[in-house]
This record gives structure tokens, C-alpha cells and sequence, in this order.
């Protein structure tokens, strides 16, 4: 006897962006979302308007820049943004509907500036990090209500920010991560036990980690495609970064400061030699800008592999494994050996099951 399949239920949430008071619960078509560890994830979708008072209440919800969208799965929060973008569109036999794209909530951060210098001595990184967001969130209008947390890094740095810089929240949180040594950071969305919407910075140093186990999936199997590139274009063995000028006499030329970092046992070992820059504005201290070539260069090291699965959703994976491992097996003509490789996730774009689909995602991995 076969198991019945339940169709998972989706259902948006429109919230006031301050108060995260709702505002509306609203029909959804043709609805895409992703979410991503190191950038911001989006959402599209339709809202149908059969008729005038949906089209009145959509109006009303609708507010980019200042409306919140929440998808939920079965009751449980699968993605949380900000609503950036809003298209009424009629055809030609006069049927209306309106299309949106929202942005994860660390987008909004893209929208925001320090209000004045900040400078600080001998903290951890992670305690810098909550401090830019605090900062944000002081400022009037601009309490979005992220959480904060606790978690150490055990890294210490200085750091000091000027106002004048007109530097983006974003811009400062992700140089910051990007230092040698440094950590990931994403607002990871869900529903706490009281079942309140929660919108909490998630740090991990160096890297988000979730789990314990790793999760198993093989091709063929629940793996229904993969893709498997190796880009060398991005390759380097010397990285030189440049910063801004540290000379202060503005009656001499002034010169950007460089730093440059390299790995002289892959000259040795037979690689040829593969250069790449980077430029830092805002920096002009060389421990910070040798620091963010080191960085660079780990990063950039060897080609790299951005592997892309696409899996039925079968009740394993949701966007809370951001960070969770995976172990891939793959059996096939080019894999005749077999593969059995560990990779980490860190993205995930989900469609919903349609009509005539089945519930899909496509998770973006990263070696461990």
C-alpha cells in the first residue's frame, strides 16, 4: 500500500518592518526563495487579484521599504526580508496582479550608514560586529528588532569607523568577517517556542556551522542533478591589496598604501605564477590591509568548486541547515569510481511545489 504525500503549505505574512505588527496574509503564485551564508538572499512572487477588495488589501500590505514578508512551510518560518520592490502589471484582457521581490533582512543593512565615529580597543570581533548592528538599530526609525546573542570568537581586534567614510552597515560587517581569521555572519529567521517571529545575527568563526551529523545524499538518489565546476579564473598564489594612502602631508604626492602576500611553495611545486588584487578603501593601516590580502589569498588559493545540487525536498533539508554538512555520493560515468566527498552548505533556493512540480531545491555547496 502506498503512503499518501501531503502537499507542504506556503503562506506569506506581511508585517510592519519596525513593529513586525501583520498586516496582511496574502495568496502566492510563481513563488522563488533563496537564502545564502556570505550575501543576501531575495524572494519573488505574484499576488493574484481576481477581484477589487484583494487588489485594496494588497495595496495596503505592499509598501516596499517599510513591509516585512515572512514565508511560512507548514507553519514553520522558511524565509524572512524586507519588501524592496512592488510591479502592478495588467494584460491585455485586463487581468491584474501585482509581482514583488523582497530581500533577506541583512539587505536592509545595505541601507543604513553609522551616524557618527565609532572606535573601540581590544574586543572580540563578534562583540565589533553586534556593536555596528546595535548602532544601527539605535538610531531613530531604524530598530528593526535583530537580535543580538552572546557568542564569543576568541579573536581580538581595534577597530575605529568614521562617520565621514559614509560607509554602509553591510559594507563594515563584511571587511570586518573578510579580516584574516575572521567569522561568517547572516540574520538567521525562525519561530521561537512562544511562537514569535525571531530575526537573530547568526556568527560562526571562522565558519556557520549547524549539526552534528551530516546529512547523506546520493546521485542516483535523492540527488535528482548536480553540477560539479572547477573555475581556475579566480586563482591566485600573490595577492596584492590596496588600501588608501597613509601620508598626511597633502603638500607631497600621495601613493596608495600596498601590501602584498604570496605562497611560494606552489612557484615551487610546479604552478605557474597567478596574480590578483584587491582595493580596501577606508584602509590605511598595513597590519589591516596584509591582513585582508592573507584573507584573500586562503580564499583564492586553489580553483575553485562551487558545487550545485538539485534534491526533492524530502523532509531533511530545510534553509535552517545554512552551514550543516553533507556527504555526496555520486556513482556514475565520470564519478566510475565513485565519488564520497563532505561539502558544506551555504545556499539554498527553494520552489515551491506547482501544479505540475514537485517541491525542489537547489543547494549551493562548499568544500570542507
Amino acid at each position: 500500500m502506498t503512503a499518501s504525500v501531503t502537499t507542504p503549505v506556503y503562506r506569506a505574512l506581511f508585517c510592519d518592518l519596525r513593529t513586525d505588527r501583520l498586516l496582511d496574509v496574502l495568496p502566492l503564485t510563481e513563488t522563488k526563495f533563496d537564502d545564502y551564508i556570505g550575501k543576501p538572499g531575495s524572494l519573488s512572487a505574484t499576488v493574484p487579484l481576481p477581484e477589487g477588495s484583494l487588489a485594496a488589501r494588497a495595496r495596503a500590505a505592499l509598501q516596499p521599504g517599510r513591509t516585512a514578508v515572512w514565508l511560512e512551510r507548514d507553519g514553520d518560518i522558511w524565509w524572512g526580508g524586507v519588501l524592496w520592490t512592488c510591479t502592478p502589471v495588467s494584460d491585455e484582457q485586463g487581468r491584474l496582479k501585482v509581482e514583488f521581490q523582497a530581500g533577506t533582512f541583512d539587505s536592509y543593512l545595505d541601507h543604513r550608514i553609522l551616524g557618527q565615529d565609532l572606535a573601540g580597543t581590544g574586543l572580540d570581533q563578534f562583540d565589533i560586529a553586534r556593536a555596528l548592528i546595535a548602532h544601527a538599530q539605535e538610531q531613530a526609525g531604524g530598530d528593526i528588532g535583530i537580535s543580538l546573542g552572546h557568542e564569543r570568537s576568541g579573536v581580538v581586534r581595534d577597530y575605529a569607523y568614521a562617520y565621514s567614510a559614509l560607509a554602509r552597515v553591510r559594507e563594515l560587517l563584511d571587511k570586518l568577517g573578510q579580516l584574516s581569521d575572521g567569522f561568517e555572519w547572516r540574520i538567521r529567521c525562525y519561530r521561537d517556542a512562544e511562537g514569535r517571529r525571531v530575526k537573530r545575527l547568526q556568527l560562526g568563526h571562522p565558519r556557520i556551522r549547524t549539526g552534528h551529523t551530516d546529512i547523506v545524499l546520493d546521485h542516483p538518489g535523492p540527488v535528482l542533478t548536480y553540477s560539479l565546476p572547477t573555475d581556475s579564473t579566480v586563482q591566485a598564489n600573490v595577492w596584492v591589496a590596496r588600501g588608501e594612502s597613509a601620508n598626511t602631508d597633502q603638500s607631497q604626492d600621495s601613493q596608495p598604501l600596498t601590501a602584498r602576500e604570496e605562497f611560494p611553495g606552489d612557484l615551487a611545486g610546479g604552478w605557474p605564477r597567478l596574480e590578483a588584487t584587491s582595493d580596501h578603501g577606508g584602509v590605511a593601516d598595513e597590519a589591516t590591509l596584509r591582513s585582508l590580502a592573507r584573507a584573500e589569498l586562503a580564499r583564492q588559493n586553489r580553483p575553485e568548486v562551487i558545487p550545485e545540487l538539485t534534491v526533492l525536498l524530502d523532509g531533511r533539508i530545510t534553509p535552517a541547515l545554512l552551514g550543516a554538512g553533507i556527504r555526496l555520493r555520486i556513482h556514475d560515468l565520470w564519478h566510475h569510481e565513485g565519488l564520497d566527498t563532505t561539502y558544506r552548505i551555504v545556499g539554498i533556493a527553494v520552489t515551491p511545489p506547482q501544479r505540475t512540480k514537485a517541491e525542489t531545491a537547489v543547494l549551493y555547496l562548499e568544500g570542507v
